[in-house]
């Protein structure tokens, strides 16, 4: 395990993530589209838009064209019927990946010998995003620091969902500093943890659930009930892990205002995971994140995390210099629970 990982580690600091033919690309295309035929409440919004259309065009009745294009259904049994057809739809995008993945790694022509290490490493690979997310970081932090904020906000905005384009400094630095401690779970150590504890399958598992809680996680008219079976299972798989990233936080910064921090401020997040998170992070950075921020044209409440400072630039290479910290200390620990089988 600690060779394959530390492999998958040193192809991602040198190549970084494939700017072509990521497998996750290919995934996140696939998924759209299951979800734009099987999700009711899109459906239900474009036959509406198809009735609005077409009454300015023909003189049959708004009615009868929203007869012919779908079933009269209450919100309820849009709710419930989506919550099914979510559950389906991720059925569909793991359960054959999971196999897939479980049955190369496991065939008797592979498993043993160069082919199946090999295997293990680059799927290792493509489910670590640690160059990729402080590379990202690093786009953000250049212009700041050469005082060119609109550039700065649209970087900003290819990596999170809030509304970027009226932020001032400290909003872009907290914006990406939560994205870096958040994403530093998520792409990193979950998906470390995953493969130590289930293998390529494991980490195949996680990396797409997670995938899938990034487009259809949203609590919003679309992606409510549609995508309410991912969220809770991306919550699940992150329970663990989410904490034992809080913990190397903790241990790699300032151990005193991380384990405050998150013990008063982990839970009052809306995720428990990114809470947990985001709030032992911003205590080992000493700087205070969260509070309101605007999505999709509408302020947010969110709670303050952490504690100290403003968020500043150099926040940004300090979370990332904490990240390369937290992943050593990982590999430090793997080493040591390897060493029985060494010996």
């Amino acid at each position: 395990m600690l060779i394959v990982l530390l492999c998958a580690l040193l192809l991602d600091y040198f190549f970084g993530e494939p700017d072509k033919y990521h497998p996750l690309v290919a995934f996140g295309k696939f998924a759209n589209w299951l979800e734009e035929r099987l999700n009711e409440t899109l459906i239900k919004i474009k036959s509406e838009t198809a009735v609005e259309l077409s009454s300015e065009f023909i003189t049959e009745s708004t009615e009868e064209v929203g007869a012919k294009s779908s079933p009269k259904l209450t919100k309820i049994e849009i709710s419930q019927q989506n919550r099914l057809n979510g559950l389906i739809a991720a059925l569909i995008c793991l359960v054959p990946a999971g196999w897939l993945t479980h049955a190369l790694v496991n065939n008797s022509l592979v498993a043993d010998g160069v082919i199946g290490f090999s295997l293990e490493v680059i799927i290792l690979y493509f489910a670590i995003g640690l160059s990729s997310l402080k590379q990202h970081a690093q786009e953000i932090l250049m212009p700041l620091m050469e005082r060119q904020f609109e550039q700065a906000r649209y970087a900003l905005s290819m990596i999170v969902s809030r509304d970027t384009q009226q932020m001032d400094e400290e909003g872009i630095c907290r914006a990406t500093t939560e994205s870096v401690l958040e994403n530093g779970n998520d792409a990193v150590f979950a998906a470390i943890f995953w493969f130590l504890i289930a293998g390529a399958p494991g980490v195949v598992i996680f990396r797409l659930t997670n995938t899938l809680d990034a487009m259809w996680g949203y609590k919003n008219e679309r992606y409510d009930s549609f995508g309410f079976f991912v969220a809770k299972f991306d919550d699940i798989l992150n329970y663990i892990p989410a904490r034992l990233t809080a913990l190397t936080y903790a241990l790699t910064g300032n151990w005193k205002n991380a384990m405050q921090c998150w013990s008063d401020q982990g839970a009052l997040w809306e995720s428990p995971n990114a809470g947990t998170v985001m709030a032992a992070g911003a205590g080992a950075l000493d700087v205070q994140l969260g509070g309101a921020d605007q999505y999709h044209g509408e302020y947010k409440e969110r709670p303050d995390l952490g504690c100290g400072k403003k968020a500043r630039p150099e926040i940004i290479q300090q979370a990332c210099d904490m990240l390369d910290r937290s992943t050593i200390l990982w590999l430090i620990v793997v080493a040591l629970l390897s060493l029985p089988a060494w010996l």
